[in-house]
């Protein structure tokens, strides 16, 4: 099956550029209530993820919790923990099943590393149980 049948597009997915301040990534993930979001170049191509214990333990390490001084503050240089790693869109569902192992979303790129949408954990297992049920996906 292709990746494409699972995709969530870029236009309905929260992601932030990798040009925000740590103040607009805050905003960005709190008014989505995603607890990690998708980062892009203004190119849009996929570049990393940012989860909220990447946020936390950089605002432990480099300064005391201070929104003015995080308006400064680019999130290209907050440390992450791991990215969430992309798929083509050639993938099969054994690729994103690997990669929904470890990661609540999978990001999906293009042939030119532009980033185009997600495929949710959700989905992925929605199928997978839907396969094992005999149900039509």
């Amino acid at each position: 099956m292709n990746v494409l049948f699972f995709l969530t597009p870029k236009s309905e997915v929260a992601y932030v550029y990798n040009d925000y301040s740590l103040r607009q990534t805050l905003e960005k993930m709190e008014a989505h209530k995603y607890a990690s979001i998708p980062i892009i170049n203004r190119k849009g191509e996929y570049k990393g993820t940012i989860t909220e214990g990447d946020i936390l333990w950089f605002l432990k390490n480099e300064f005391s919790i201070d929104l003015k001084k995080a308006e400064e503050v680019s999130i290209t240089k907050i440390k992450r923990r791991m990215d969430n790693k992309p798929v083509d869109t050639n993938a099969n569902i054994e690729d994103l099943v690997s990669k929904a192992l470890n990661q609540n979303f999978v990001p999906v790129i293009d042939d030119e590393a532009v980033f185009i949408g997600i495929v949710t954990r959700k989905d992925i297992l929605q199928y997978c149980y839907n396969c094992a049920n005999g149900m039509k996906n």
